[in-house]
C-alpha cells in the first residue's frame, strides 16, 4: 500500500507551463481521491493490516522508523524568500536594466560624470523602497500564519513494556498507522480511516465549501443509509487533513501523511513561479514601448548631431544624454513609492499587502470571484422559521424544539444551539421551573434523530406530581415523518392520511430547494408509569412542524455588492456548497442568480465553451479546486482582470491563478500563502476600499508615465529639430541631466496626489497602445513652444553664434523645465486645471519649488559652473506668454483628444 505521494517535478518554463502545472494538480488530486475512496470501501480490519497498524498503537521505535521513511507530516508550501533573494527580485525590472546600462556607458566615458551618481541613486532607492515594503508585508503575513493547535492525541506505547496510552504528539510527527483520538475543537492532523465514532460532526468547509458540519461514522453499511462514493470528502468514514471536529469523539487510523494526503495533493503544485498577472503583463508592455521609442530616437539624434557638428565623440555623449532624458528613470521609484503608499493606506483599513503589484491589480479588477460563506453570509447557523405542517409560522413548534434542545444531555450541534439562541434567559428559567427530564434517547446516525421525555410539574398539596410524560423528537424529516401517525393543526390532533403525508413532505422539500436545512419536530403523550424509555417508544408520533435553518446573509452584503457594481466590478459566486443553498443566499443579497452551473457541468466543457459559459454565469456551485481555477482562467481568457476571495484549502489553486488573490487572517495556511492580499476582516466593504486605493495608485502611476513620456518625447523631438538647424548644441548633456533630474524630483510628490472621482468609478488597466498614442499627440505640443523659444533666442536676443550659445542654452533650459513642470497640472486631470481640479498640496509645493529653482539657477554660481548664464529681464514676459499659450493649446488638444479617443489617463 502506498503511504505517501512524492510530488512530481514541475513542468519546465515555456509555452503552456501554466496549463501543465494545472494538469499536474488535477492529476495528483484525482489520484489521491481514488486511493482514499478505495480505503473508504475497505473493511477497517483490512486497513489496519495494510497500514501495519497493531490494534493498541505503535511503539516509539516503529513511529521513528516510519517518520524516517515517509518524512515529516507537512505539505509542500511556499516559504518566504530570504531577505537577499527578495532584495535581488526588487531590482528585476526592464527599466532598471536600461538605467544601469546607461550609467555604465556614462562611467566608461567619464567616471566623474555626475549623471552616473544620479542614475545609480535612482536605481538604488527604487529597489530598496520596493524591497522594504514587501519584506515588512511578508513578516506581517507570516505572523498571521498560526495553526489552532500544534499537537494531536496519538495512542502509542510510551516506552518499554508499558501499556499503550494517549500521548500529545506534534502534528508533523504523526505517521501512517498511528491511531488518532479526536475530540471537539481538534484539527484532523492527517487523512484518517475512522475505527469508532460517537456523535462526530466535522467541518469540511476548508475542503468542500459546505457551510454546515457533516456527520461522520465508523462503518459503511446500508443499514446506516450510507452509499459508497468516489469523492473522499463525501465519504462518511474518512476524516481528511485540514478539516476540524466541531462535536463528538472518534478514533481513526492514519492512512496518509504530508504530501500523500488529499490536502497535500492540492498543495504540491502550488509552489514555484507564479503565473503572470495583469500588472506584470502591463508593466512589461509599457516598458518595452518606451524602450522602443528610445532605441529609435537616440540613434537618429546621434546621427544628426554627428553629421551636422562633425564631432562624433560629443555626438555620442549627447546621444547618451538624450537616452537618459527620454527614459523615465524615476518610473521604478515612482511605481514603488505609489505601491508602497497604497500598501500603507490599506494597512490602516486592516489589509496586509503581501505583494505590492497586487495593489494595481486590485484597481484593475473587473470580476471578483468569491465564496459565499463568511463573505455574503455571517458564517453561522440561525433558526430562520418555525412552521406547522401546513407551512404556517407556529411558535408552538419553537417551544417543543427548545424543550428538546434544552434538556438533552449529549453534545449539542450548531442547529441545537440556534434553537436555544432564539429563547431568552427569562423563558429558560420558566422552563426549568415547569419541566423535569425523565429520560433521553440519544442521537445516532442510524436513526438521525434524538428524543427527550419530560414531565410537566404540577403542584398538588405541596407535592410534585405529573399525570403524563411528553416525548419530544427532533431529527431528519424523512425519519421523523415515517414514525408519525397524526399531525397538529392549530392545536387539533388529526390523522396523517396518505395525501396529507405527501403534502407535508412536499412542504419540507420546497424549503430544502430554497436552500434551507429542515428538521422535523414531533411529540407523543405517554402515561407517567415508568422512568425508562427506548427507541421503540418513538412511534405513533404527532408531527408538530418543521424548523428551517440557514446561514443568514450579512446585513451589509447587499450594499457592499451594490458599491462594487457601481465601481464596475461584477461579482461571481464560486462555492463548493450545493446549488440550492448558493442560489438562496445570492438571491437574498440581491444577486441576479440566473442559471446555477455545477462542477459536473464544468467537467464536460472544453476551455472555449467554458469561457463562453463563465461570461454569462453568476453562480457556480459544487465546484472542486481544479474547477475553481479553471473558472478563473476562463474569465482571464475573456480579457478580464480577475480577483478571487477564498479562505479554504480548495481555494488555493484559484487564489494563485487569479490576478489578485485575496484571503483572510483566519484562512488555512495554504490559502494565505497563495494569496497576494490578506484581509483582517472578511468583508466586501473592505474590498471596495481596496479597489479605490488600487485605482488611486494606478492613476498616479499612469500620470507619471504619460507626463514624463510625452514630455521627454517632445524634448527629444525639439533636440532633433535644433540639432539639424543650429550650429551648436542647443543644450549641453549636463543641462539635459540637470533639467531631467529637477523635473523628476517634482514628480516625487505624485503618489500623494488625488484622483478625480470619475476616474475611480471604472476599472483601470495598462494600455501600451494608448500611452504611445498619448506621446505622439501630446508630446509635440511642447516642441512647438520649444521651437518658438529657439526663434526668440536666435532673433530677439541674438543668441545665434557659438560664442553666445550659453545664452541660448539658458533660455531654452528655463522654458523647457518650466513647461515640463507645468504640464504636470495639465495632464493630471481631464478637467480644467486649477479651476475644476486642483492638485494636492505636496504636488503644488513640489512643482512650484522646482519652477523657482529653474528660474533662479542661471543666476547662481552653480548655474555658471555648468555653463548657464543670467538672462535679461526682458526675457521673462516672453516666457510668461509662451507658458500661457502652451497651457491654452494643451487644454484645447486635451479636449479634442478626450472626444476623439474617449480616454485621457
Amino acid at each position: 500500500m502506498t503511504h505517501t505521494m512524492t510530488p512530481e517535478r514541475l513542468a519546465p518554463p515555456g509555452r503552456g507551463r501554466r496549463e501543465r502545472r494545472t494538469a499536474e494538480l488535477e492529476a495528483r488530486t484525482r489520484a489521491a481521491g481514488r486511493r482514499l475512496a478505495e480505503i473508504s470501501r475497505t473493511p477497517a480490519a483490512r486497513v489496519l493490516r495494510d497500514t501495519d497498524s497493531p490494534g493498541p498503537g505503535l511503539t516509539r521505535a516503529e513511529a521513528a522508523a516510519r517518520l524516517e521513511r515517509d518524512g515529516a507530516n507537512v505539505v509542500a508550501h511556499e516559504h518566504t524568500p530570504r531577505w537577499y533573494v527578495q532584495l535581488l527580485k526588487a531590482y528585476g525590472n526592464p527599466f532598471i536594466a536600461v538605467l544601469l546600462f546607461l550609467a555604465a556607458v556614462m562611467y566608461w566615458q567619464d567616471p566623474a560624470d555626475p549623471g552616473v551618481l544620479i542614475l545609480s541613486t535612482m536605481v538604488l532607492l527604487s529597489g530598496l523602497l520596493r524591497f522594504w515594503q514587501e519584506y515588512r508585508s511578508a513578516r506581517s503575513a507570516a505572523a498571521l500564519e498560526a495553526l489552532v493547535t500544534t499537537t494531536t492525541r496519538v495512542r502509542r506505547y510510551p516506552a518499554g513494556d508499558s501499556a499503550p496510552s494517549a500521548l500529545e504528539v506534534p502534528m508533523e510527527q504523526v505517521v501512517v498507522g498511528d491511531l488518532i483520538e479526536l475530540a471537539a475543537g481538534d484539527l484532523v492532523p492527517a487523512d484518517l480511516r475512522l475505527l469508532s465514532a460517537k456523535s462526530l460532526m466535522v467541518s469540511q468547509s476548508a475542503l468542500s465549501g459546505e457551510s454546515l458540519p457533516v456527520h461522520k461514522a465508523d462503518t459503511r453499511t446500508r443499514d446506516l443509509g450510507q452509499q459508497e462514493t468516489d469523492d473522499p470528502v463525501e465519504a462518511d468514514n474518512l476524516c481528511l487533513m485540514g478539516t476540524s471536529v466541531t462535536s463528538g469523539t472518534a478514533t481513526g487510523v492514519v492512512v496518509a501523511t504530508g504530501s500523500g494526503t488529499y490536502f497535500g495533493s492540492m498543495a504540491g503544485s502550488l509552489t514555484g513561479a507564479r503565473p503572470q498577472t495583469n500588472f506584470d503583463t502591463g508593466v512589461r508592455r509599457v516598458s518595452y514601448l518606451l524602450i522602443k521609442f528610445m532605441l529609435v530616437m537616440v540613434p537618429v539624434v546621434f546621427a544628426v548631431n554627428g553629421l551636422t557638428k562633425g564631432d562624433w565623440g560629443q555626438a555620442f555623449l549627447f546621444g547618451i544624454a538624450v537616452a537618459v532624458g527620454l527614459t523615465p528613470e524615476m518610473l521604478p521609484m515612482v511605481v514603488s513609492a505609489n505601491l508602497a503608499r497604497g500598501a500603507v493606506a490599506l494597512s490602516r483599513r486592516k489589509v496586509v499587502v503581501k505583494r505590492l503589484n497586487a495593489i494595481q491589480n486590485f484597481g484593475a479588477m473587473d470580476v471578483l470571484c468569491t465564496d459565499k460563506t463568511g463573505t455574503l453570509t455571517e458564517d453561522r447557523i440561525v433558526l430562520d422559521r418555525c412552521l406547522d405542517a401546513h407551512d404556517r409560522d407556529d411558535d408552538e413548534v419553537l417551544q417543543y424544539a427548545y424543550l428538546n434542545g434544552h434538556f438533552q444531555t449529549g453534545l449539542r450541534n450548531l442547529m441545537d444551539q440556534a434553537v436555544l439562541d432564539r429563547v431568552n434567559e427569562a423563558e429558560e428559567i420558566v422552563v426549568d421551573a415547569r419541566f423535569t427530564l425523565v429520560d433521553e434517547i440519544p442521537f445516532d446516525f442510524a436513526r438521525r434523530r434524538m428524543s427527550v421525555v419530560l414531565s410537566r410539574r404540577t403542584y398538588d398539596d405541596g407535592a410534585d406530581s405529573a399525570a403524563e410524560h411528553t416525548l419530544i423528537t427532533k431529527g431528519a424529516v424523512e425519519e421523523v415523518l415515517a414514525l408519525c401517525s397524526h399531525v397538529l393543526d392549530r392545536g387539533r390532533r388529526i390523522e396523517l392520511t396518505g395525501e396529507l403525508r405527501r403534502r407535508v413532505d412536499r412542504i419540507a422539500q420546497d424549503h430544502n430547494r430554497r436552500g434551507l436545512r429542515v428538521l422535523a419536530v414531533a411529540t407523543r403523550s405517554l402515561p407517567a408509569t415508568r422512568d425508562g424509555y427506548t427507541v421503540a417508544d418513538e412511534d405513533q408520533l404527532t408531527l408538530a412542524g418543521f424548523l428551517a435553518f440557514l446561514d443568514p446573509p450579512k446585513a451589509d452584503a447587499a450594499r457592499a455588492l451594490s458599491a462594487l457594481a457601481d465601481k464596475g466590478i461584477t461579482v461571481k459566486v464560486v462555492t463548493g456548497d450545493n446549488e440550492l443553498v448558493a442560489a438562496r443566499v445570492c438571491a437574498d443579497v440581491g444577486i441576479d442568480v440566473g442559471e446555477v452551473v455545477t462542477g459536473a457541468v464544468i467537467d464536460g466543457l472544453d476551455d472555449g465553451r467554458l469561457t463562453e459559459l463563465a461570461a454569462r454565469t453568476t453562480v457556480f456551485a459544487k465546484v472542486n479546486p481544479a474547477q475553481k481555477a479553471r473558472i478563473v482562467r476562463a474569465l482571464q481568457r475573456d480579457d478580464h482582470t480577475v480577483g478571487f476571495l477564498g479562505d479554504g484549502i480548495n481555494d488555493a489553486a484559484a487564489l494563485r491563478d487569479a490576478d489578485v488573490g485575496i484571503s483572510v487572517d483566519t484562512a488555512v495556511d495554504i490559502a494565505k500563502e497563495s494569496a497576494d492580499i490578506i484581509l483582517l476582516e472578511k468583508d466586501l466593504t473592505v474590498l471596495e476600499q481596496g479597489v479605490v486605493q488600487g485605482r488611486q495608485t494606478f492613476g498616479n502611476t499612469i500620470k507619471y508615465i504619460k507626463m514624463t513620456a510625452s514630455s521627454n518625447f517632445g524634448n527629444v523631438f525639439s533636440v532633433l529639430v535644433a540639432s539639424a538647424f543650429i550650429p551648436f548644441q542647443p543644450m549641453l548633456p549636463l543641462h539635459l541631466l540637470v533639467q531631467n533630474l529637477s523635473y523628476d524630483i517634482s514628480q516625487l510628490a505624485t503618489p500623494w496626489d488625488r484622483m478625480d472621482p470619475e476616474y475611480l468609478r471604472k476599472p483601470r488597466n495598462w494600455d501600451a497602445r494608448g500611452i504611445g498614442r498619448f506621446m505622439v499627440f501630446i508630446g509635440p505640443i511642447s516642441s512647438i513652444f520649444d521651437i518658438t523659444t529657439f526663434l526668440l533666442m536666435w532673433h530677439v536676443f541674438s543668441a545665434n553664434t557659438v560664442g553666445s550659445q550659453s545664452l541660448f542654452q539658458s533660455g531654452w533650459f528655463i522654458e523647457g523645465l518650466l513647461s515640463q513642470t507645468l504640464i504636470v497640472h495639465m495632464i493630471r486631470t481631464r478637467r480644467i486645471p486649477f479651476i475644476q481640479s486642483r492638485a494636492s498640496v505636496p504636488v503644488m509645493v513640489m512643482t512650484a519649488a522646482v519652477m523657482a529653482f529653474g528660474v533662479a539657477l542661471p543666476f547662481t554660481p552653480l548655474g555658471a559652473s555648468i555653463g548657464l548664464q543670467p538672462l535679461p529681464m526682458s526675457y521673462f514676459p516672453w516666457l510668461i506668454g509662451t507658458l500661457l499659450a502652451y497651457c491654452v493649446l494643451t487644454q484645447l488638444v486635451k479636449t479634442w483628444f478626450i472626444r476623439r479617443f474617449d480616454s485621457w489617463l
